[in-house]
């Protein structure tokens, strides 16, 4: 099937950016990676120099995930109920980072195992399901709720579009959801389970085992639907990972940058950029995650992490750590001197020289 290919941002603006960037008072490379993305952020904006990033938006897609009663976690699923109230409480790890960058942080429950009272209705009102199938046995998802789940996402995308995002992150919350992140990675890189598996949470070797084996039974559960990026979500995703999934892909679309976080943002924006093919140059990495999968994903994607500090927290937090870069960058393009604002003027030749 042909898929409508996502436009890049663009070349023009970008190629404006890069002279300006050659022309600054500084040695050349010597900004490095900050050069880099500063190029991409003006091409993105449209605008040389890029404007301040005075609006960035974190939403957190949650959501349960049946394989994680299956040995695959080092923690219940209760924990991810717990924790969507943490984030509306604003004492998360995420939350922390977000209030020292000035990051807007909004929470949504796809498909939490739990009811959630008490948690304000708008966590609530885009609920597809209660937990995701159980993948290595069943379907994650019935073809309508892939759909469902998918258009939230855009939904979403547009509303923090229009309530002025610059940037857009996407987070995570879900206990297991490192199982069908790293089986969507696995299907759109064509890969077995063994290269892809990591240890989530932090279980130990037994469960690593086991975790590996239950990746592989989804994926040759899966067969040959893993062909399509639709049918790849319905048979091994969840409706967290579908909506995160349609949030990046309609970013891109909309031309909105997105900074992307560890492996759930990342096995999501290779799936995206599967259902609209050059989706992936509206995205960069914010960190590299310590899951295997995820640096695979990248490297196909062709995104080289701005950060690579070990963290594996998820929520969003590393690609909210990388967002002062991301600021550093537009500050040296927009006010650094050029070099030849600061040599004198060439003498004019006098008559008959």
């Amino acid at each position: 099937m042909t898929r409508p290919v996502v436009g890049p941002p663009s070349p023009e603006v970008a190629a404006a950016a890069a002279e300006r960037l050659a022309a600054l008072a500084t040695p050349p490379g010597a900004l490095g990676r900050l050069g880099d993305l500063a190029v991409w952020l003006s091409a993105a904006q449209g605008v040389v120099p890029p404007r301040e990033l005075d609006n960035v938006r974190l939403v957190i897609f949650a959501g349960d995930h049946g394989v994680a009663r299956h040995g695959v976690s080092a923690y219940p699923p209760e924990i991810t109920g717990a924790m969507v109230r943490t984030f509306v409480l604003g004492r998360a790890g995420v939350s922390a980072l977000a209030g020292a960058h000035r990051v807007a942080v909004r929470v949504l429950d796809l498909g939490v195992d739990d009811n959630l009272d008490g948690v304000p209705d708008e966590v609530r009102r885009h609920k597809v399901r209660r937990s995701s199938g159980a993948i290595h046995l069943e379907d994650a998802l019935t073809p309508d709720e892939t759909r469902q789940a998918l258009e939230v996402g855009a939904t979403v995308a547009r509303e923090e579009i229009a309530a002025g995002a610059q940037l857009l992150l996407s987070g995570d919350m879900g206990i297991g959801n490192t199982t069908p992140a790293a089986a969507l990675v696995a299907a759109g890189l064509g890969l077995p389970a063994t290269e892809v598996v990591g240890r989530g949470t932090g279980i130990d070797d037994a469960a690593l085992v086991h975790k590996t084996e239950l990746i592989q039974q989804a994926l040759d559960r899966a067969g040959d639907r893993t062909s399509d990026p639709v049918d790849t979500l319905t048979a091994l995703g969840s409706a967290d990972l579908a909506a995160s999934t349609g949030f990046l892909l309609e970013a891109a679309r909309q031309g909105v940058p997105v900074l992307l976080d560890g492996l759930m943002a990342v096995a999501c924006a290779l799936t995206a950029d599967r259902l609209g093919p050059g989706a992936a140059a509206w995205f960069a990495a914010g960190h590299r995650s310590t899951e295997p999968a995820q640096s695979l994903a990248l490297a196909k994607l062709g995104l080289e992490p701005v950060l690579d500090l070990g963290l594996r927290l998820g929520e969003g937090s590393g690609a909210v750590a990388a967002v002062p870069v991301l600021r550093s960058a537009v500050a040296v393009l927009r006010d650094v001197a050029l070099l030849s604002e600061l040599l004198p003027p060439e003498p004019h030749a006098g008559p008959g020289a």
